[in-house]
């Protein structure tokens, strides 16, 4: 035996040798060969190599807008004199923007670039009907529906000596059936109703029917009394809500509401790149218009010089015909820039074109019949700064997301309480033959709804349920986080202020300047014109050089171009300070408005506001504040327009949130 053992454990060792050394030898081996794609594997065909490692296009048709498909040659170097022209009006440019397209286009590209982060008409409806939209948030209260069906056959062998009493075998064929219906309440309670039956049939002989139907039904009700009860925090975080996560009717509401902010936001950069689009077009054109003034003029002076140089006159030397020659070709090179160049007329008009929705080219130009403000415009600061402060969407925004965070931190508060809940508890019970059966008098079990109806058989519970975790140190997490929140976005809150009054001052100061500069650069050409015809009747009458004439000719061009860019540039510096006040949209007559309600909406909103009164005054009641402040007006001038009201939202509520 002892031999027949070492005899093995030799066996063993050497098998561990040779799997090791094989081990080794595979790991060390020169002949494994690194992977690399070739074609002289094999001649047969790869699926890897013909399917898998190519770039695929998806299986979707690309919706060609009509004017994208038929766009002509665009215009290059064409006389814009000899081409037929559209007359626009800004107002006109603008309501051709906002309604030709759902997207809020930009002269960035992003919409190719970053396709995800465009904004457009959809997102109010997106974040309405999301999962953080109200719709969601209500859907929580929703009746909850459960329903089981279940057939099932047993056999299951009996280990028993008894077989005299009990079979070899246990045999069973079971039905059950449930169904239940919940609905949870804004208090935070759940009532629920529920029936099940069940359908028993199998070999026992202490059996008094061979099959039967249990059933029963009951009502159940859970009230928490502590942690998850009240209407304001199950409106502010929902029924359920797990600590720090806030998804109620309020917050979903004020996600809505700063959902229309962006969009407001996006619209007005919308209208804002739309403006900027049209003067510059406006600039092309006068750019253009200087240009080719300057052009003719030096090819009148060209001409004359070489015409004195035909005849051998005095002035027509070859050294002045050069240089007026280049000048000629130095305003030629300027024209055809200002044609096709990158701010070129042909460049500025198709940029239009875009944010208007039109083709790239039609054939036609879009022509600026606006006439920009002249006249020197003064604001009253005082007014101005408080618009800013109320009308900016961007502060409008902040403060719903300093309520949003104040709701929280109240939420959190409340969650900081253990659990507690009441559960009451009525139940029928029945037993019957049948599940369905004639009634008989004298047996009460003929049929299990029978026998339930009767009501021979009830039960009933109620009690309380406590918990809560020791030291709630979670809760009192989720409220220090919500204070932070809160701290930050009043934080935040006062920073755009001071933001925005900069941005304010320095809006107000480039109006000044913009007019300012406007009025030296317009006196400026006069300057020069006035030169230009001096030098002009000096060189003549040959008491001048060339040259002073070509320099001023120079001069002229650069002064009209001057003018016309700080005439533009005071038109920017007028809408800059619009957009700085908050009164953009306004001063382009463009209004935001919702759309209309389903009409059972209104009557609902008719019916639940009889029921609603704003509280004033939360520090005599011990209530939180309203959430909303009323009906935003553009018009308003002052401290946001008006007291606290109960908005018309159908979840506008006056709902509070705690102050300390």
């Amino acid at each position: 035996m002892q031999v027949a053992f070492t005899n093995r454990r030799t066996q063993i060792a050497t098998t561990w040798a040779c799997l090791f050394g094989l081990l080794l030898s595979g790991g060390c081996s020169k002949n494994i060969r690194d992977f690399r794609l070739s074609n002289d594997w094999s001649d047969a065909p790869s699926y890897h190599s013909s399917v898998q490692t190519k770039i695929e296009y998806p299986n979707e048709c690309s919706c060609l807008h009509p004017q994208a498909e038929h766009t002509p040659m665009p215009h290059s170097l064409e006389n814009p004199s000899d081409l037929p022209s559209i007359s626009m009006e800004l107002n006109d440019a603008i309501q051709m923007a906002l309604g030709n397209g759902e997207i809020m286009r930009s002269l960035g590209g992003s919409v190719v670039a970053a396709a995800g982060g465009t904004a457009s008409t959809y997102d109010p409806a997106l974040t309405e009907s999301g999962s953080g939209g109200v719709e969601a948030a209500l859907s929580r209260f929703d009746a909850q529906v459960s329903s089981q069906l279940f057939w099932q056959k047993n056999n299951q062998p009996n280990n028993t000596t008894f077989l005299v009493f009990q079979p070899i075998a246990s045999e069973q064929t079971l039905g059950n059936f449930n169904y239940a219906l919940s609905k949870t309440t804004a208090t935070g309670a759940t009532w629920t109703a529920r029936h099940s039956m069940i359908y028993n049939r199998n070999n026992s002989p202490a059996r008094f029917f061979a099959s039967d139907f249990t059933g029963f039904f009951e009502a159940q009700y859970r009230q928490p009394l502590m942690q998850g009860a009240g209407l304001d925090f199950n409106r502010i975080a929902g029924p359920g809500s797990p600590v720090g996560s806030y998804n109620g009717v309020l917050i979903a509401r004020i996600r809505t509401d700063i959902s229309l902010a962006d969009f407001e936001s996006s619209v007005i950069n919308f209208v804002r790149d739309v403006e900027t689009a049209y003067w510059d077009l406006y600039f092309a054109y006068h750019n253009l218009e200087a240009q080719v003034a300057g052009r003719n003029s030096s090819l009148l002076t060209w001409q004359r010089i070489k015409e004195l140089q035909r005849v051998g006159a005095r002035g027509g030397d070859a050294a002045a015909e050069a240089q007026a020659r280049s000048q000629y070709y130095n305003f030629d090179v300027l024209v055809k820039d200002s044609l096709t160049g990158p701010t070129g007329l042909y460049t500025q008009e198709q940029r239009l074109r875009y944010l208007l929705g039109m083709q790239a080219t039609d054939g036609s130009l879009i022509k600026p019949v606006t006439k920009p403000m002249e006249g020197e415009v003064i604001y009253d600061w005082h007014a101005a700064l408080s618009d800013a402060m109320t009308k900016r969407v961007e502060i409008r925004r902040q403060k719903w997301t300093v309520k949003q965070r104040e709701l929280e931190l109240f939420a959190a508060k409340l969650n900081k309480r253990p659990t507690l809940d009441f559960v009451g508890q009525y139940r029928y019970r029945g037993l019957g033959d049948h599940l369905i059966g004639s009634r008989d008098p004298n047996n009460s079990f003929e049929s299990v709804y029978q026998n339930i109806f009767e009501g021979d058989y009830q039960e009933w519970q109620a009690g309380f349920e406590l918990g809560y975790p020791v030291g709630m140190r979670q809760a009192g997490a989720a409220i220090a986080n919500a204070r932070w929140n809160l701290a930050k976005s009043k934080a935040i809150l006062c920073e755009q202020e001071l933001r925005i009054s900069h941005d304010l001052s320095n809006a107000s100061r480039n109006v000044t300047r913009a007019h300012a500069l406007m009025q030296a650069n317009y006196n400026r050409e006069a300057s020069d014109f006035d030169r230009v015809e001096a030098l002009q009747a000096r060189y003549e009458s040959g008491l001048d050089n060339i040259n002073f004439l070509l320099q001023a000719q120079q001069a002229l061009a650069q002064s009209q171009v001057a003018y016309y860019r700080s005439l533009v540039d005071y038109q920017i510096a007028l809408r800059d300070f619009h957009i700085q006040k908050g009164s953009l949209l306004n001063y382009n007559q463009v209004g935001l408005s919702e759309g209309g309600w389903p009409g059972a909406a209104y009557q609902d909103a008719r019916e639940r506001g009889r029921f609603f009164t704003p509280r004033n005054n939360p520090s005599a009641v011990g209530v939180p504040n309203p959430v909303s402040r009323g009906r935003f007006s553009p018009t308003d001038i002052g401290a946001g327009g008006g007291g606290s009201v109960i908005s018309d939202h159908p979840h506008h509520e006056a709902l509070e949130s705690t102050q300390e």
